[in-house]
Formats: C-alpha cells, structure tokens, sequence
C-alpha cells in the first residue's frame, strides 16, 4: 500500500485543547489535499467547519471527552449538539468509573443511548485500553457490540499509553462483524500506520499521519 493511499484511513486528528482555528483550518485542508477519513475536533469547531466547508469534508468529534465520567445525559446533549453542528461521527469516551465498578451494564446502556442518538450516523466507541484489565477489555468488546456502534476504538491520547497490536487482536477475537477497530494514541511513524492497518484497523487516529508523508516530524498524537 502507498503511503498516501494510507491516508484515506486517517482521522485526521487535533484535539489539543489550546489549537486556535488557523491550525483546525490546516487540519481540514490538508484532510482535503490528502483524502483523509475524516478531520476529527473540538465540539466547538463543528459549526464552523461545517459552514465553512459543507459536504466537502466529514466531521468527525468527540463526546465526553477525554475522561469521560460526565453523565449520560450530558453526553446525550453533546452528541445531539454534535450532529446539529454538522458532525457526520461521534467519537464517545465511555464512563470508565462504570466498567471498573464492573457494571458493564450500565456502560453498554450508554453506548446504546449514543447510538440510538447518532442512527445512521457513526459511532465510534473510546474504551481507554490503558486503564482497564484485559477482562474489562473484553467486556466492553461485548458492550460494543450488544449496542450496536460501529466502531471500538482504543483510546483519546490522552491517556498512559495508546494503540497497541496486542489489544487489537484482543478485539478481533470479541467483537461482533458488525464492528469495526480505530487504533489511536502513539501511532506515529509510516510503519506504525501500516502495521495497524495490516492488523485490521479500518481507521487511524492521529494527528501526525499527513507531516509523516511530507517527510516532516510527527506530531505528539
């Protein structure tokens, strides 16, 4: 596979909480010149993004994001506002204090509150892998799954530790056909990017996908 062909499964990804809108407006042109996935922001950018490139770009943001211990209902209304704003996927943090309580339960009821929310839009679940056991890994797998989404995805970056090929594989082995794998988090170099692809990753996140292919430093995503 070419290196820029590598691209089309890039989220292309700035969540820095200090990224003034120059920096989002290189992220959604480059996304544009580079055919990415998607760009993936702040809630806050969506409307703007949206009125400023219509269709022409896919919107992707996130929900609870990145620790996500707010309510459901709070992430209800963000996802509602989301998909208002112009989002075409959601990117959910789920309630990690709930899946280390052990109630997988009540964490696979929000997920499927979220997707009932998105409905043909996509949804792609953040487990934050580094925080949990592999039992608690393979739950949430389930969880996924019986709700639904369309995608499990490993992590915000902003966590310990990011992407790695061993809880991809975990995934493969839990997860219904239905759901698809984004690996995010530490994906920084071409060869990372074609290692998880190989592994069966249908999306990337990462925010150093496109300066790689330039020949230019990776980014800290």
């Amino acid at each position: 596979m070419k290196e820029v062909e590598m691209l089309h499964y890039v989220d292309h990804t700035l969540l820095k909480p200090v990224a003034p809108w120059e920096d989002i407006k290189q992220l959604c042109d480059e996304a544009l010149e580079f055919q990415t996935a998607s760009v993936c922001v702040p809630p806050c950018y969506v409307s703007r993004i949206h009125k400023e490139y219509g269709d022409r770009l896919t919107i992707c943001t996130v929900i609870g994001f990145p620790l996500g211990y707010s309510t459901k209902e709070t992430k209800a209304f963000e996802c509602r506002q989301a998909l208002e704003d112009g989002a075409a996927e959601i990117d959910m943090v789920i309630n990690i204090t709930d899946v280390k309580n052990g109630d997988y339960k009540k964490a696979e009821e929000e997920i499927a509150l979220l997707k009932q929310i998105t409905g043909d839009k996509i949804l792609k679940v953040i487990i934050e892998t580094c925080y949990l056991t592999k039992e608690e890994k393979i739950a949430m797998c389930h969880a996924v799954t019986n709700a639904n989404a369309d995608f499990i995805k490993t992590s915000t970056g902003f966590g310990t530790n990011g992407a790695t090929l061993e809880d991809i594989s975990l995934f493969k082995e839990h997860i219904g056909p239905q759901v698809k794998i984004k690996a995010a988090g530490g994906v920084r170099s071409l060869e990372d990017l074609k290692a998880f692809i190989e592994a069966g990753c249908s999306r990337i996140g990462t925010s150093s996908a496109v300066n790689l292919v330039k020949g230019l430093k990776a980014e800290a995503y």
